[in-house]
């Protein structure tokens, strides 16, 4: 009997971090934030695939190994005989980073090669990051939103700001996937790299225009996050817990919004309370970690019936420099 096609799809790169340490030497580690979010996604009891290519190599073998522990469906990971994609993180206080990925294995990402009936079966697909800025691939994933989005499914977009986005073709990138989205999530320094001539109300009210009928997560950090449709806005705070690293934090409230989307979440609220458990419980761990959905649960019980405060200064923040 064959499995059935995953109901949540998430489009984008997956690369290795290559961080520095604190000797000098070079630690790899499996990221990027597309990944990221799809591995929370399996990882919180959703039917998950990340759509992209990895190279051949044994970069690549750590992705695959990942995503496979996590749960995600391996028929839409596409390994291909190119260089891998590499992201080298000098310092993470304060980010300092750059890429490495020329001609690399994640801009080889055929979208025909999918499997059969896969976009029938979505309910939810993602897109975001820098996979939208490195072409060709960027073209190719405009046009699968745009094919997903005539189709009827519903569409979400986390743009997690980088440098790269300061070219001048981003800009209409990131207006047509706004025009498409069904959920944003955008952090206030998303805001600030991506309108750097407005305030954070007013460049929030931009993206809420552009995207004119899309539920909206603005995400604070140790602030909390801000859940918006329509006249309706939610506030949750950042829930209490011992910080070990903010790195993935955001794609954590990325993946478990979702999961709560496709999940039992039923209202705003609910969905906003998933997202920031699932963000609070990966700053519980080293490194980008996609957090287990009896984790979250046992956090949302502690925290049920009281409002929930950061912790230690701070309970996690969206866009540190390991993707």
């Amino acid at each position: 009997m064959s499995t059935p096609l995953p109901r949540y799809v998430v489009f984008g790169e997956a690369l290795t971090d290559m961080v520095r340490q604190a000797d000098g030497s070079w630690l790899g580690l499996p990221g990027g934030s597309c990944w990221n979010v799809a591995r929370v996604g399996a990882r919180l009891g959703i039917a998950t695939a990340f759509a992209g290519a990895v190279s051949q190599d044994l970069f690549g073998d750590d992705l695959a190994q990942a995503s496979a522990e996590a749960g995600l469906d391996g028929r839409f990971l596409q390994r291909v005989a190119r260089s891998p994609f590499l992201a080298f993180v000098a310092s993470r206080h304060p980010p300092q980073y750059f890429f490495v990925g020329d001609n690399s294995a994640d801009l080889h990402f055929e979208p025909s090669r999918l499997p059969q009936g896969w976009r029938q079966a979505a309910q939810v697909v993602h897109f975001g990051s820098i996979s939208l800025v490195r072409q060709p691939l960027a073209a190719r994933l405009c046009e699968e939103a745009t094919q997903a989005a005539c189709a009827g499914k519903r569409i979400a977009f986390d743009p997690n700001f980088r440098d790269l986005m300061r070219t001048p073709g981003y800009q209409d990138v990131l207006a047509h996937m706004l025009r498409l989205a069904t959920y944003v999530k955008i952090s206030d320094e998303d805001l600030a790299g991506l309108f750097p001539a407005l305030d954070t109300s007013a460049a929030l009210a931009q993206v809420r225009e552009m995207a004119h009928d899309a539920t909206v997560m603005l995400t604070r950090g140790a602030h909390g996050m801000t859940l918006l449709k329509g006249d309706t806005a939610i506030e949750q705070p950042a829930m209490r817990v011992e910080v070990a690293d903010t790195v993935g934090c955001g794609d954590a409230a990325m993946g478990g919004w979702m999961a709560g989307v496709l999940g039992n979440a039923a209202d705003l609220a609910a969905q906003a309370r998933l997202a920031s458990a699932a963000a609070a419980v990966a700053a519980t761990r080293a490194g980008a970690y996609p957090p287990l959905r009896q984790e979250v649960d046992a956090l949302l019980a502690a925290t049920a019936g009281a409002p929930a405060s950061a912790g230690a200064g701070q309970a996690y923040r969206p866009h540190d420099p390991a993707l």
